[in-house]
């Protein structure tokens, strides 16, 4: 669905401007991320998840209401909510995680999470591409609503091991005074603020990548944009090697070596894309997909682990926004420097925000002293 509606309000209004638009409301939620994951440990989290996906299940049937230009406000408007109901399912779905898979086995859950994901990123756009093209937006809004309805009818099969119950109504804090609590959380442990910190500068690096990667296919290799779609799913595929291995590889070394470990297989794959060759930009793609998820996996199982119950889904939500939110801000100031110089700047660039993340990712850990426990 998320590339269905740009393709679908480009085809309706035939503005590239507007189309992009739907990115921008899929994407700003992950903003307001400390603020969405209270509302993940407000409440029993399996049940939310259940309600969240059979309430944008019916959601996503007003966009079978859009047929003309005029409409379009719709599918902006359902994009918003999509984003957010995104964060507020990730939060939620972490605190799941923490209450039903031993501590041991979460390294390998997340890894095997992300290759489902990342496969389903490759088979995604051609179903979605085949149905538009076929029905229209509307059959692809039809089956994005049956997989929520089926996403729900699997979670209320759930069963959590331990308790899952949030604070009674009378004891909670004002909203923001929890989501404050949240991002204290994070940052005053300090494995978990050494992880998220190197999960944000490598997404911030990735941002740049992202921004770079048209002009590597046309000024870099002479191929069309479309090109592009083979570097990313020869990308895909890294990934998905990634996240298979991630289980082994997170027993054997600490987390933050596994990040960082991850993080320069990534910066030597940006790097080989400098190169006018085909070859080597396959090459350079699966290291990409390859390392990129190290951080990511790292610091989501770090947040499982170190986060308390009543806290996990706020910091995963805030740990969310740390990290993602630089890939935003990267890739349009990648995308300003792709029209001001030549496109091997914007990934050296990258590849030195990788460097960066490498450097955090083996400093020394140096704790947060809270308030409570400072001397007196």
């Amino acid at each position: 669905m998320a590339l269905a509606s740009g393709v679908w309000v480009k085809s309706l209004t035939g503005s590239s401007s507007l189309a992009a638009c739907t990115g921008v409301c899929l994407w700003a939620p992950t903003l307001l991320g400390p603020l969405i994951g209270v509302a993940a440990d407000r409440t029993d989290r399996r049940r939310l998840v259940v309600r969240t996906n059979l309430a944008m299940a019916v959601l996503l049937l007003t966009l079978l209401t859009v047929r003309t230009a005029d409409q379009v406000w719709v599918v902006f408007a359902v994009m918003a909510v999509y984003g957010t109901s995104s964060v507020l399912l990730d939060a939620a779905e972490a605190g799941l995680v923490a209450a039903t898979v031993p501590a041991g086995l979460r390294g390998e859950f997340n890894g095997l999470r992300l290759s489902a994901n990342e496969g389903m990123k490759l088979l995604a756009p051609l179903i979605g591409a085949g149905l538009f093209v076929r029905f229209g937006g509307h059959g692809v809004v039809l089956l994005d609503a049956v997989t929520f309805a089926l996403a729900a009818g699997v979670f209320a099969l759930v069963r959590v091991a331990r308790a899952d119950a949030p604070e009674p109504r009378e004891d909670r804090a004002p909203w923001l005074r929890e989501t404050a609590d949240g991002v204290r959380a994070l940052w005053r442990r300090p494995v978990l603020r050494r992880l998220v910190l190197t999960g944000a500068l490598t997404m911030a690096a990735a941002g740049c990548n992202g921004a770079a990667i048209y002009a590597v296919a046309d000024e870099g290799l002479g191929r069309s944009p479309a090109f592009v779609g083979s570097l990313y799913a020869v990308q895909g595929v890294g990934s998905v090697a990634a996240g298979m291995a991630a289980g082994t590889l997170l027993r054997r070394v600490p987390e933050h070596l596994f990040a960082v470990g991850g993080t320069a297989v990534f910066v030597c794959g940006v790097l080989m894309r400098a190169f006018s060759s085909v070859e080597l930009a396959f090459a350079g793609s699966a290291l990409i997909g390859a390392g990129l998820p190290c951080a990511l996996i790292a610091a989501m199982t770090a947040v499982q682990r170190e986060a308390s119950d009543a806290l996990v889904g706020r910091v995963a939500a805030t740990a969310g926004t740390v990290v993602y939110a630089p890939n935003a801000v990267t890739g349009a100031l990648g995308a300003g420097l792709i029209a001001m110089c030549d496109y091997r700047i914007v990934l050296i660039t990258a590849a030195a925000l990788g460097v960066a993340a490498m450097s955090v990712g083996v400093s020394r850990v140096v704790p947060v002293i809270s308030e409570e426990s400072a001397p007196r």
